[in-house]
C-alpha cells in the first residue's frame, strides 16, 4: 500500500512538471492569461522572430493548447463548414505529427466571424479533448488514435444555437467538464475521459452563453464556476450538485479571472467580489468602471487590470483601488484574450497586429507592433518561453 501511494504521489509530481511547463486550455491554468516563463519574444513578422510556421486546412477561432512537447489546434473546413480537423504539432520544431478529421453531426449553421472550431480543446499528459461548436467532441491520444467520440447533439437533439457555441471544456482529474449553454436544451455535464460517458448531467438556463467555467478549491471540495445570462453558479466537480448561485454576476461572452479567493468579473467594467465558502460576498471590493472588456475576457497581471475591445481600446486600473491608469486606441478590433508573462501584455487584433505592451509601467509604454497579416480571432497560447498564435491560415510559433 505504501509503494502504490509514493507511485501516485510520484505521478502526480511529474504531472506538475508538465502542467507548469504547458497552456492546456483556453486562456491557459485555471483561464488566468499568465503564463510564468521568461524570455518571451517582443519583436517579430511573418519573416523573423519565428521558431517555425505550419499550414493549417481550414479557419478557427480556437485557441491552441500547449502539453509538453505537443501542440494541439482545431480547425473547420468545407462548404458548410462541416469538416472538423484535429491536428497535432511538435512544439519545438513544428513537425506535424497527426491530423485527424471528423463529419459535423449537428447544425454548422453560426455568425459569418465564426465557425465550428470556434471552441477550444483541452490537453493533459495523455492526449487532447475536443470540442466543436456543431456539439461533437473527440478525445485522442498523444499518437492521434481516437480514444472515443460523442455526438452530443445527437444524444440531446434539443441542443440549438444558430450564432454558433464557442464555450470550452475544461479538465479536473479524470472528468472532462463540457458546458453547453445555448437556445435549446441546455447543460452542463462532467464525461468520463476514458470512455466519454456522462459521470454527471445538470440542467442548465436556455440561453446563450460563451463562458468557460473556472475551477476552485473550497476546503476539500473543487467546485465548477459557471457565470451566465441567469447568473453565477457554483457546481460540485464530484457530483454535479448545485452548491450555491449569485444574480450578482451575468455575463454571456468574456470569461472572469479567480485570483485565490476573489474574482474579476467583467460586469459595470471589472468587478471584483470576495468569494466565501457558501457563494459571493453582496458588496463588491471595487469596480473597475473603465476597463471595459468587449468579447475578450480580463486580465490580471502584476496588479493591474487589462482589458481590449472590439473598437480597438485598450485600457489599464490599478487592481488594488480601480484607478484607471490609461485608456488607449490601437488600430482595429479586438477578439483575441490579451495575454501576459516576463512583464509584457500582449493584444492581438483580428488582422494580426500584435502590440506588445510593458506591464510593469504605470504609463501606456508600447514595447513593439508586429504584423503578420492574417485574420487573428484566437487567443494566444504562450510556452517553452514561447507565444504560439493561430491564424486562418497558419500556426505559428514565435520566439526563441
Amino acid at each position: 500500500m505504501i509503494r502504490l501511494l509514493l507511485i501516485a504521489a510520484t505521478v502526480l509530481t511529474l504531472s506538475g512538471l508538465v502542467f507548469a511547463e504547458s497552456w492546456p486550455q483556453f486562456r491557459g491554468p485555471n483561464a488566468t492569461g499568465v503564463s510564468q516563463d521568461q524570455n518571451l519574444p517582443t519583436e517579430w513578422s511573418q519573416t523573423t522572430g519565428l521558431t517555425w510556421k505550419a499550414a493549417l486546412p481550414g479557419r478557427g477561432v480556437s485557441s491552441p493548447v500547449v502539453v509538453g512537447d505537443r501542440v494541439f489546434v482545431t480547425c473547420s473546413s468545407g462548404t458548410r463548414d462541416d469538416k472538423l480537423h484535429v491536428l497535432c504539432f511538435d512544439a519545438h520544431t513544428g513537425r506535424q505529427l497527426w491530423h485527424r478529421t471528423l463529419k459535423a453531426t449537428g447544425s454548422t449553421v453560426a455568425h459569418r466571424k465564426t465557425c465550428m472550431a470556434a471552441n477550444t480543446p483541452v490537453a493533459d499528459a495523455t492526449g487532447v479533448y475536443a470540442l466543436f461548436a456543431c456539439g461533437d467532441c473527440a478525445a485522442f491520444d498523444n499518437d492521434g488514435t481516437l480514444r472515443w467520440y460523442r455526438s452530443l447533439v445527437g444524444d440531446y437533439p434539443g441542443i440549438t444555437n444558430q450564432v454558433g457555441m464557442a464555450a470550452s471544456p475544461v479538465l479536473i482529474g479524470d472528468r472532462l467538464i463540457v458546458p453547453m449553454d445555448n437556445a435549446g436544451e441546455s447543460f452542463l455535464a462532467a464525461l468520463d475521459t476514458k470512455y466519454g460517458k456522462n459521470v454527471w448531467k445538470v440542467e442548465r438556463p436556455r440561453e446563450i452563453n460563451w463562458v468557460t467555467p473556472l475551477v476552485r478549491t473550497v476546503g476539500t471540495t473543487t467546485e465548477i464556476l459557471l457565470d451566465g445570462p441567469t447568473g453565477l453558479t457554483a457546481y460540485d466537480a464530484t457530483t454535479g450538485q448545485k452548491r450555491w448561485s449569485s444574480q450578482l454576476t451575468r455575463g454571456s461572452i468574456p470569461t472572469g479571472v479567480l485570483d485565490g479567493q476573489k474574482l474579476y468579473m467583467p460586469i459595470g467594467g471589472v468587478t471584483v467580489f470576495q468569494l466565501t465558502a457558501t457563494g459571493v460576498e453582496e458588496k463588491p471590493l471595487l469596480t473597475a468602471k473603465e476597463v471595459r472588456p468587449g468579447m475578450p475576457s480580463p486580465l490580471l497581471y502584476r496588479g493591474k487590470l487589462f482589458a481590449a475591445n472590439d473598437n480597438g481600446i485598450v485600457m489599464c486600473a490599478d487592481a488594488k483601488t480601480g484607478k484607471t491608469l490609461y485608456t488607449e486606441r490601437l488600430k482595429g478590433a479586438f477578439s483575441a484574450s490579451p495575454v501576459a508573462g516576463d512583464g509584457k501584455v500582449y493584444f492581438l487584433n483580428e488582422t494580426g497586429i500584435c502590440t506588445v505592451v510593458d506591464a510593469t509601467a504605470e504609463t501606456f509604454e508600447i514595447l513593439a507592433v508586429n504584423e503578420l497579416g492574417e485574420e487573428t480571432l484566437g487567443t494566444p497560447a504562450i510556452a517553452h518561453s514561447r507565444l504560439y498564435i493561430r491564424t486562418d491560415k497558419t500556426l505559428y510559433a514565435i520566439g526563441k
